[in-house]
């Protein structure tokens, strides 16, 4: 386990600068996601973790541990790739194995190890098995127990579920989570899925052009966004243009309403940050409070909630989330009831 600090870190390729003098601290033994989407420079943010790439500037801390420019082999990393990484012609037991051979571990103990890891993910039944005789998921699962096996200082995964149906992300999630804490591993996740960031993290860092965005734990990165761009990637959001009539009040479609203002700033343009579950719709104004008139565009039934699309007078379309069947029916005039701590941020 080690704690990670990052310091003033910039990587250029051809010129083009991708990390932009990027700074952070990831605790040891915490689960830490690098989320954004693609050409954010989550991954060059992570191979230079490895040693993979060489940061044009700044430093990685292992601990008091100087790692910038440590080879990657040296750096007691394990790493768990998007595309599995496994040697094709290598037996199961042979993958998993192969660092614990490259260090020179007296081979009884390579083999205890190696079945042991094996056995945690479920897999020491197939270690005669090659890669190809193998599905997607139990692949993955042999990547991390290849990962683990080397009992590294630090775990590093790139986007390693994003292969993967629906029903093997969920309980690879749940391997991996289980897995992580037992061990207690600091590990540095990277993703583009927000819902992953947001199940698995203790800590999230969104990032945007090489730079982070916004980090803290998942909660805080939903709740209180500090721009649009965060909004906008953590869950689902609607971002209505306001003009902040006072402390507290804003101006949406040309009426008033309460809202937190603490975030706006004059002269930037504004939005207003509207998830759809905190909404409420009703067909009469005395039955809600701090609400605007709305007219049903369209709805879906899903089951437990029922999804409307929803226009306010000034014609901006709106999501709205309510739990059960559906109440209301296209072309209805009703009222939209907002959360009064609802929170403006800059574009």
């Amino acid at each position: 386990m080690a704690k990670i600090s990052i310091q003033n870190l910039t990587k250029r390729f051809e010129g083009q600068t991708v990390l932009q003098a990027l700074s952070l601290t990831i605790e040891e033994g915490s689960f830490f996601t690098l989320l954004g989407p693609s050409g954010c420079g989550k991954t060059t943010l992570l191979r230079c973790l490895a040693g993979f790439n060489a940061p044009d500037e700044g430093h990685i801390f292992f601990d008091q541990d100087d790692m910038t420019h440590v080879p990657a082999h040296l750096r007691n990393i394990g790493m768990v790739f998007q595309d599995y990484a496994l040697f094709p012609d290598k037996t199961i037991f042979d993958n998993v194995a192969y660092g614990l051979r490259a260090r020179k571990i007296d081979k009884d103990e390579v083999i205890q190890r190696s079945f042991q890891a094996l056995d945690l993910v479920g897999l020491k039944h197939l270690d005669k098995r090659l890669p190809a005789q193998l599905s997607g998921g139990q692949r993955q699962r042999v990547a991390l127990a290849r990962a683990l096996v080397i009992k590294p200082r630090v775990l590093l995964m790139d986007e390693p579920l994003s292969n993967l149906d629906a029903k093997l992300r969920l309980s690879m999630r749940d391997m991996i989570l289980d897995l992580q804490k037992q061990f207690g591993i600091t590990t540095v996740f990277v993703t583009h899925d927000q819902e992953e960031a947001l199940a698995m993290s203790d800590q999230v860092a969104l990032m945007q052009s090489g730079q982070v965005a916004q980090m803290g734990m998942p909660s805080y990165l939903y709740e209180e966004p500090q721009n649009a761009y965060v909004a906008d990637f953590i869950g689902s959001a609607n971002l209505v243009p306001v003009k902040v009539v006072h402390a507290g009040q804003v101006e949406v479609a040309g009426q008033q309403l309460s809202a937190d203002t603490t975030m706006a700033r004059s002269g930037v343009e504004l939005r207003l940050v509207l998830r759809p579950e905190t909404l409420k719709l009703s067909p009469s104004r005395q039955d809600v409070a701090n609400a605007v008139a709305v007219e049903i565009k369209s709805r879906q039934y899903l089951g437990a909630k029922t999804s409307y699309r929803v226009a306010l007078q000034d014609g901006t379309l709106l999501h709205v989330e309510q739990l059960g069947n559906a109440q209301f029916s296209i072309k209805d005039t009703v009222f939209l009831s907002i959360p009064s701590n609802s929170r403006v941020v800059m574009l």
